[in-house]
């Protein structure tokens, strides 16, 4: 990360975090000392006791470490803050703002959904923030979504393995809920997809490749398997397949009058 794209990021956080609240104001604001005692006791793992009173040395605190902060804490500690702030509508333009900063210094993260990612591309963003919203209230689908998208983010210890494991699940689940058959697998689900929504063959059998290729004894499903030789664009091209799949039966199961929850 170099100093353009780091001073961008904090630049991101005055605009929409710190020039929100003062000195004055500091102590009313329920917000900002909510997302200060979250910081100070889950991020930096202090004492919350010594937090300073006034807004400006908590804010000075704040500046020190993030311009000393390693890079992948800076995307660490910008996610955090998305993901702790209780007004989504500030939490939306800040992540706009945080892309387009992303995007002007060439950085190969960006924000999807809430978390940081190593995706840059518009339309597979999309999809996965799609899939994402359109899964909320379909629980056990967004769960295995979610948890796709946070192996693959990880920056310290990425999983790609279980990244496709969860990404192929979530696909797995929605099957189920389109066929009504909750005990299928996949494979079985997938035969049966025809028979309730419009399926274009060549995505019946892709998927049912796919299965296949996460079921068989060198596939990422299987117990055994060690040494594995997945990496990022692999973990990636499955989350991004699985979410545009995901897409696509939540709108056919809505053509075809079925209820999912």
């Amino acid at each position: 990360m170099d100093d353009d794209l780091r001073n961008s990021l904090w630049s991101c956080l005055v605009l929409y975090f710190w020039d929100r609240t003062s000195d004055v104001y500091y102590s009313t604001d329920a917000k900002m000392t909510s997302l200060v005692q979250v910081l100070w006791l889950h991020y930096f793992k202090e004492p919350i006791d010594m937090i300073p009173s006034r807004w400006s040395r908590i804010l000075e605190d704040i500046r020190v470490y993030f311009f000393k902060a390693d890079w992948d804490q800076v995307y660490d500690f910008i996610e955090f803050v998305a993901n702790k702030y209780d007004y989504d509508y500030i939490v939306d333009k800040f992540i706009v703002a945080c892309n387009t900063m992303l995007e002007r210094e060439v950085s190969a993260y960006r924000f999807v959904g809430k978390q940081i990612a190593r995706i840059t591309s518009a339309e597979e963003i999309n999809s996965i923030e799609q899939a994402l919203a359109e899964s909320r209230p379909l629980k056990p689908v967004y769960t295995h979504l979610e948890r796709a998208l946070d192996l693959l983010s990880d920056r310290q210890s990425p999983d790609y393995r279980n990244s496709i494991k969860e990404s192929i699940s979530a696909v797995e689940t929605i099957s189920k809920l389109v066929t009504g058959s909750p005990k299928a697998t996949l494979g079985e689900a997938i035969k049966k997809i025809k028979e309730k929504v419009e399926l274009h063959p060549a995505l019946e059998k892709a998927f049912s490749s796919l299965y296949g290729y996460t079921s068989d004894e060198e596939g990422v499903r299987h117990s055994l398997m060690k040494g594995s030789k997945l990496k990022f664009a692999d973990a990636k091209y499955m989350l991004v397949t699985c979410s545009a799949f995901i897409n696509y039966l939540i709108e056919k199961a809505g053509e075809a009058n079925i209820k999912l929850s």
